[in-house]
């Protein structure tokens, strides 16, 4: 396919133009350039870590292969491609922003001197710290969404044929994040769905100083069905603007993913602090220099007579005095100076537009439609397939029927009368059946989402419903699963995907911690990733799971600063507050957590036979950080969440006929505590007992001590929590989780 025109004047059979030619060397110059002077910064204590770029100058070519239009999702040495790809957009200095980000100047642009990334939403570069890969399952979701996003009438920031560009190094190429990304994107292709990205390896050679065998990127993705793999050598310009070209064309023309292996150097070792003849060989490090990418492509330019080797030097030179000056202009600029500086860009907190569209999605609420009808055996007609697998289920888990006793009915005045009690797997149900109805950029999916329903049946009938472009079953694959829902929210939907189980996200955390709650933060919240991701998590379930199944550890999610994490107890609370999360992430952006209690999924009694647990979906609110409150007690305030609120209720009612009285205070969200309802109910007794199903190091009660010692509280404190321990399988759990004799017990050591 070589011999496709470039942009600008390319034809990889005659050569580049003299405009053309001079524009890519520029590029390549000024990216150097930004490279000695970053480190000179760092020597002089002025600027902070970067890694540079020098010996992967050939990527100029790739962003010159693409439209403007064309999302990138970048690594940490495409320096040239972030050049050239800010040329062309007026208004923009590319050297200027990046050395404003190597002095983590408030004034870049980007991140607002939180950190020096490469990025800018005027040039379609989506900031990414990029280690180990960690942006590739972002890029593969994103690629999907776009013709989704186009179908589906949804408002999306690019055009229905872009291209994801997402570049990474050979070593990073080995990560289990790649591997993992690469084949989703070439299992979704298997399947017919779009999936237009090229994925740019490029290939040092190194991994800091770990050699990568010459040949193993071509072993590792050469031969992959599925897959077209493309090979230039980044060091000769001709060479890698023509197979970027072809792989563009494939990308955008065939809707499928393209793997370009761009062989580079490195120049100058890993970073700022990487001495690399401590690890490299005179010899070996002489070759990579005899391979420059700038001096071999000056060396084209005058082979074809473009330009003469003393012209080409004076521009060398202009642009290095200019780097030079702006690096010097740079160091005045104010850096961040206070906390709230900084943090302002992790979530806007907007609680009376959240509210407000809380509303708005309750006006709208459907009928129920309980009992959910049977799964169809095949897609629909209209249906495609989506990312991820599309065979029936395989897990061994138990699926219970989710089921209701009656179907809301009109009422007579024509308008659908309120639902029926339900459970809560019944009422989170229902809620997303309202929330896809209500808004066509909502997507619910996730393993076994689709036609099983749901492990426990709590996406049952919703993909009948709605079809499988709105309700899909993917890989399994949790860091496919979040890259999913990062891109899709990049292109204009709010996803609400599904984590099987509590245990399971720990597998892709990073795509949480590192990717969905830092993109506002390094972009200064011009990106952001609107997201709710349902996991079903804790214990108690009886009979069935041991650890993976049963996993009470909620501290790594709690330490992500802006990320909302919610645990329902009762059916009531889970509507409100799932519709809450839905409106925070549509409205601020937010990325939330909403953890359900499996053991609570079915549970229709408080007590044997009362069906007091069930409760009907409201329309109220539930602002992100209150608390529910059970009982008016003055003796005792028992806090606690999830499986503990039951546990807790039993535990007073017990206490009452001993003439004690307690009231529960339900936290209900764990990130941000309710610190102000927690310190007035403590208040109100003088008394709290913390009643915390997580561990007694590093659970939820730890923090609960903290936020009232911060208030300043100084009555009686005490608590009760489950052992540090992993849950084992069987009646062993008992000894190791909190249970409502242990609540019992702590509570009359605290009132005697």
């Amino acid at each position: 396919m070589n011999g496709l025109a470039a942009p600008g004047g390319l034809d990889a059979a005659t050569g580049i133009d003299a405009a053309f030619g001079l524009e890519l060397f520029e590029s390549q110059a000024a990216s150097r350039h930004l490279d000695l002077v970053a480190r000179r910064l760092g020597a002089d204590r002025q600027g902070y870590y970067s890694i540079g770029s020098s010996g992967h100058e050939g990527n100029a070519a790739v962003a010159a292969a693409l439209r403007v239009d064309d999302p990138a999702l970048l690594h940490y040495r495409s320096g040239a491609f972030f050049v050239q790809r800010c040329k062309q957009i007026q208004g923009v200095d590319p050297i200027r922003d990046v050395l404003l980000g190597v002095v983590a100047a408030a004034a870049d642009p980007i991140s607002g001197g939180r950190h020096k990334v490469f990025g800018s939403a005027a040039a379609s570069v989506i900031p990414q710290t990029s280690t180990v890969a960690s942006h590739l399952p972002r890029a593969v979701g994103l690629a999907f969404a776009l013709d989704r996003a186009a179908r589906q009438g949804v408002a999306c920031p690019w055009p229905a044929d872009a291209v994801v560009a997402c570049s990474f190094g050979d070593a990073s190429a080995n990560h289990s994040t790649a591997a993992g990304a690469i084949n989703a994107a070439v299992h979704a292709a298997h399947q017919g769905v779009a999936m237009p990205i090229v994925f740019v390896c490029e290939d040092n050679g190194l991994g800091i100083s770990v050699p990568t065998p010459p040949d193993w990127i071509e072993r590792a993705y050469g031969p992959r069905p599925g897959l077209t793999y493309l090979a230039a050598d980044g060091c000769v310009l001709p060479d890698v603007l023509g197979a970027a070209e072809d792989a563009v064309y494939l990308a955008r023309t065939w809707r499928v993913p393209v793997f370009l292996h761009v062989r580079t150097v490195r120049l100058g070792g890993h970073a700022g602090s990487d001495v690399e003849s401590g690890y490299r060989s005179p010899a070996e490090i002489a070759a990579d220099l005899a391979r420059d990418p700038l001096v071999g492509t000056a060396r084209y330019l005058v082979a074809a007579g473009v330009a003469e080797p003393g012209e080409l030097l004076a521009r060398y030179d202009r642009i290095g005095a200019h780097v030079r000056e702006v690096g010097a202009q740079v160091v005045r600029e104010a850096r961040l100076d206070s906390a709230q500086a900084v943090t302002a860009a992790l979530a806007p907190v907007r609680p009376g537009a959240v509210q407000a569209e809380v509303m708005r999605a309750s006006a709208a609420a459907i009928v129920s439609d309980w009992p959910p009808t049977a799964e169809p055996t095949s897609n629909p007609p209209h249906a495609t397939p989506a990312i991820g697998t599309p065979t029936p289920a395989t897990s061994t888990a138990p699926a219970p029927t989710v089921a209701a006793s009656t179907i809301s009915t009109p009422n007579s005045s024509g308008a659908p009368a309120a639902p029926p009690p339900m459970t809560l797997a019944q009422a989170i149900n229902h809620t997303l059946g309202e929330l896809l109805s209500r808004d066509r950029d909502v997507l619910v999916f996730g393993e076994d989402v689709g036609r099983k329903g749901g492990v426990y049946g709590v996406t049952k009938g919703l993909r009948k419903r709605f079809g499988a472009r709105r309700v899909f079953d993917t890989l399994l694959d949790e860091q496919a699963v979040l890259g999913t829902a990062l891109g899709t929210a990049l292109a204009g939907f709010v996803p609400i995907p599904e984590i099987q189980y509590l245990a399971y996200v720990h597998n892709a955390i990073d795509q949480i911690r590192g990717e969905a709650a830092t993109l506002r933060f390094f972009s200064d919240g011009q990106f952001r990733n609107p997201m709710v991701v349902r996991i079903a998590g804790l214990a108690y379930q009886k009979g069935f799971g041991g650890h993976f199944h049963n996993d009470n550890s909620l501290a790594a999610l709690r330490d992500i600063p802006g990320v909302v994490v919610a645990v329902p107890a009762r059916a009531d609370d889970a509507a409100a507050m799932l519709r809450t999360c839905v409106a925070a992430a549509r409205v601020e952006g937010r990325v939330c957590l909403f953890v359900e209690p499996i053991a609570l999924y079915h549970t229709r009694d408080l007590h044997p036979g009362d069906e007091s647990w069930l409760a009907s979906p409201t329309t109220e609110h539930v602002p992100i950080g209150r608390a529910r409150v059970h009982g008016t007690g003055a003796d005792l305030t028992i806090v606690t969440f999830g499986n503990g609120v039951p546990m807790s209720l039993r535990t007073a009612d017990r206490l009452t006929a001993q003439g004690l009285h307690a009231r529960v205070l339900d936290l209900r969200w764990l990130n941000p505590l309710p610190v102000a309802d927690l310190v007035r109910h403590a208040e109100a007794t003088g008394r709290v007992l913390v009643a915390d199903e997580t561990r007694r190091g590093g659970g939820v009660s730890e923090s609960v001590y903290a936020a009232l010692v911060d208030a300043d509280y100084r009555g009686a404190l005490a608590r009760a929590t489950s052992a540090d321990s992993f849950v084992p399988l069987g009646p062993a759990a008992e000894t190791v989780l909190l249970s409502e004799a242990a609540i019992e017990k702590a509570a009359h050591r605290l009132l005697r």
